[in-house]
């Protein structure tokens, strides 16, 4: 637990000069931390199902294409409304998982980055919900990538809002096929427009964190913005240095391990470019954005190209003015 004091103060240009060992796999909470740590972990009991629930996710795009083109057939409007339900109810749960995470990000980033401690102090001392929060990140990444390769989910839902319209029309075609529809049905149409606002975003649950990381700073406006950042400037460095120290690579028990610490570095680069004012790659930011870079590029493609992708395509600041032509250069091969 006391390795992390070791790690040199992240001020801007400083450089760390001591390799940290967090122990990703087996921190326990100590008995100030159970109470956050007990929240977290019964959302996180979850997110596996849910990514399972999401992988398994195949659509209803044959049957919509049916009905589509077969606008008077009712059996056909049945069929396809009889399948696209049950998977928006599926998409409910997800959105309904993701206001759950919102909850658990905002007390975990209160216990980690309030002015009661240092946030290395906080990293210290807190490396059972640092080990939570990092599992929130892998999840977000995962998630995302999983929705942002499945467009069955915005297809679903969007055939979902147009016939719930179309339904709640004054001239209905049948109003057989209007009750029969609409009682299998039991979204409402706020739950509908929240839905439908998450599932716009290419990264909903990535937006959901950073929102949620936000609204943390803005509601707590007696903490200095840099105890959060510093902190995920700080997590970030622990992930590289990790990762680069072939020693500590070997104390992992776990295959996955490597893969989970690259997926939260590469979270944290992408959270703080959407909460920094100056987002990650800036001259001027606290984290070494190329060294991490080059830490992926190290790694096999095959297990990195998701990851460099994620820099790629979800990150704000990657191709504005202010960001070094060596790091687009880096993520451009």
């Amino acid at each position: 637990m006391g390795s992390l004091l070791s790690l040199l103060n992240l001020h801007r240009n400083a450089t760390l000069k001591t390799d940290i060992f967090v122990d990703f796999e087996n921190a326990r909470p100590t008995e100030s931390e159970k109470e956050v740590y007990i929240l977290a972990e019964s959302v996180l009991f979850d997110a596996a199902d849910i990514l399972a629930d999401l992988q398994t996710y195949k659509g209803a795009s044959a049957e919509i294409r049916q009905a589509i083109g077969n606008p008077h057939n009712k059996d056909l409007q049945l069929k396809a409304w009889n399948t696209v339900v049950p998977l928006v109810c599926r998409l409910k749960s997800f959105y309904e998982f993701s206001i759950q995470l919102e909850q658990v990000v905002i007390s975990l980033l209160g216990e980690l980055c309030s002015d009661s401690m240092t946030p290395l102090a906080h990293l210290d001392t807190q490396q059972a919900l640092v080990k939570q929060f990092a599992s929130i990140l892998d999840f977000v990444l995962k998630f995302d990538e999983l929705k942002m390769l499945n467009p069955s989910i915005q297809n679903d839902f969007s055939y979902y809002r147009r016939t719930i319209s179309r339904l709640r029309s004054p001239n209905p075609n049948s109003v057989t096929t209007v009750n029969e529809m609409l009682e299998i049905s039991d979204i409402n149409a706020e739950m509908a427009n929240k839905m439908s606002l998450f599932y716009a975003n290419a990264t909903p649950m990535l937006r959901v964190l950073s929102d949620a990381t936000l609204n943390f700073v803005t509601s707590n406006q007696h903490l200095p913005m840099e105890n959060t950042t510093e902190t995920l400037g700080t997590m970030l460095k622990v992930c590289q240095r990790m990762i680069e120290n072939q020693d500590f690579c070997s104390r992992f028990q776990n295959e996955g391990t490597v893969l989970f610490v690259l997926r939260v570095m590469v979270a944290v680069i992408i959270l703080y470019d959407h909460v920094h004012p100056i987002g990650a790659f800036a001259k001027t930011t606290q984290i070494d954005v190329r060294g991490s870079i080059k830490v992926l590029k190290e790694q096999p493609p095959t297990m990195v190209e998701g990851l460099l992708n994620a820099l790629r395509y979800t990150t704000r600041h990657l191709n504005d003015d202010t960001t070094p032509k060596n790091i687009k250069s880096l993520l451009a091969a």
